[in-house]
């Protein structure tokens, strides 16, 4: 008999690497940019440099885990269908040079969505690695149960529900009936 499948996250490493790049611009003298997303933990400190040029510096910003969980896989199917599947990066400002910080990298669209919508982090979407994308496809065929969408069916209205009672008790329309 076949032992049920134990619904626990799972996690892979990923290494990020980012850039600064100066940019012509009233408010800002550069740019930050996610240049690539690669499955494993090298042995490399976070933030070395990996290349300089004049107004660009590269770095290996630092290694995050991408965690999945059984609950939300239906998220990630959804990623999974997108015509570009994608792992997320989020990035926010640090008072430490060079000025940012790898917070997070995720493969859940609705994750990185909450990341955007604080309009601190800067969230930048890549397309997914084959090795991360063939690991959450098998991740989903295991954990995903489609779930039946209820529609909730409206209330009906009550249309004494706004009548008003007058000192007797009585229901009346909300103006004296004297006048």
């Amino acid at each position: 008999m076949d032992e049920p499948v134990p619904k626990q996250p799972e996690s892979k490493p990923v290494c990020v690497v980012v850039e600064r790049r100066a940019i012509e611009s009233r408010w800002q003298d550069h740019a930050w940019r996610v240049v690539d997303v690669l499955p494993g933990a090298p042995e490399t400190a976070p933030w070395t440099v990996l290349a300089e040029a004049p107004g660009l510096t590269r770095w290996l910003a630092g290694t995050a885990e991408v965690t999945i969980y059984p609950g939300e896989t239906a998220n990630y199917k959804f990623n999974l269908e997108s015509p570009t599947p994608s792992v997320y990066v989020v990035l926010r400002r640090s008072d430490r040079e060079p000025g940012m910080r790898l917070l997070a990298v995720t493969v859940d669209p609705g994750e990185a969505h909450a990341h955007a919508d604080t309009g601190d982090d800067l969230v930048e979407s890549l397309p997914l690695p084959v090795p991360l994308q063939a690991w959450l496809a098998e991740f989903v065929a295991t954990h995903h149960v489609e779930r039946r969408r209820y529609k909730r069916e409206r209330d009906r209205a009550d249309p004494e529900a706004l009548a008003v009672r007058d000192r007797s008790g009585r229901w009346s329309q909300g103006w004296d009936e004297d006048e």
